[in-house]
């Protein structure tokens, strides 16, 4: 059965790519729509951003038409503020607008945003709804399963939220505390799942890695869709690999160095048209050693990489790499 998210059609099992600070920006997004995401979303975008105008925040707004479905994620502490926000996000003419309540982040945490909503459920709601009626689009969340051991409420969360509006729901299957460390636990989000009352698109997040553990963990614990973040990271490929794989139950070959060298030179490409050579070269230096990840030596490369400051001398050593490692399977 086909997954909605209010009029959006996802087909029937939907990979959708984590919104990633500094990661999920527009190039980012290219490079793994290529490879068969079915849903992304921007870099989670502050609400206070938004309405002071903060160019940054600003940029983060830029949608292409290639990119849809996308939704723009938005995250902060005051109601009145994020239903302004929210405002400003849509007349981005996103499909959708997603609230991050998931950002363990201290900065974003601790500034009473992201995950630490998990504390106050009854603002949460209020919020949410404040959102749901500042804009024509679906509203979707993306949250944990509580702030520590303690509180694990997602199962309450879920609920509420659906009832105040929401079109869909994401949970990273770790708390608040646990940070990034640990192993994600979904057996939460299957009750959640289960539970008769939800109605709406539930989607596991967290230590999705690998086409065998996507089918294994969609067969257990029986959600709509999974949102996948970190394993995507200089491996677009994940998403291709794991359709394959659901399709076939085989594993599709990895990525050749050609084809490493050529995704990674259309990220690079895209980074300099969105934010222009100077930017566009820095922020790329990030991806090198993710793109290459496992191969001999590379080091030396990568330290040529991250030192190149022209698109000319960076695609020189990318065809240096081709060649190079051309008889090497990744």
């Amino acid at each position: 059965m086909s997954v909605q998210i209010g009029n959006i059609n996802l087909g029937d099992f939907p990979l959708l790519l984590a919104p990633m600070e500094d990661v999920s920006d527009p190039p980012f997004r290219f490079v793994c729509k290529q490879n068969g995401a079915d849903m992304m979303y921007t870099e989670f975008i502050s609400s206070e951003g938004l309405i002071r105008d903060a160019a940054k925040s600003r940029q983060k707004l830029d949608i292409f038409e290639y990119e849809r479905p996308i939704g723009i994620q938005i995250f902060g502490s005051d109601i009145e503020h994020m239903r302004e926000a929210t405002e400003i996000a849509s007349q981005a003419n996103p499909d959708l607008i997603d609230i991050n309540y998931g950002c363990p982040v201290k900065n974003v945490a601790c500034r009473g945003a992201g995950a630490s909503l998990l504390q106050d459920i009854d603002k949460m709601v209020a919020m949410t709804k404040a959102v749901v009626e500042a804009t024509h689009l679906p509203v979707t969340v993306k949250t944990r399963l509580g702030w520590d051991d303690n509180t694990k409420n997602v199962e309450e969360v879920a609920v509420r939220l659906q009832d105040v509006g929401i079109k869909a729901l994401t949970i990273h299957g770790r708390t608040r505390s646990q940070m990034y460390k640990g192993v994600a636990d979904w057996t939460l989000i299957r009750a959640i799942k289960k539970n008769p009352c939800i109605k709406i698109p539930i989607f596991g997040n967290g230590d999705i890695d690998s086409p065998q553990k996507a089918a294994e963990w969609r067969m257990e614990f029986g959600v709509d869709g999974m949102m996948i973040g970190r394993a995507a990271i200089g491996y677009p490929w994940i998403f291709r690999e794991i359709k394959h794989f659901f399709a076939t139950g085989e594993m599709l070959e990895k990525p050749t160095i050609a084809e490493r060298v050529e995704v990674c030179r259309t990220h690079l490409q895209k980074s300099i048209e969105w934010k222009g050579p100077k930017t566009g070269i820095f922020e790329m230096r990030r991806h090198y050693s993710n793109y290459f990840k496992g191969i001999d030596h590379f080091k030396e490369y990568r330290m040529k990489l991250v030192t190149a400051s022209t698109f000319a001398e960076i695609n020189d050593i990318l065809l240096e790499v081709a060649d190079n490692y051309s008889t090497e399977m990744a």
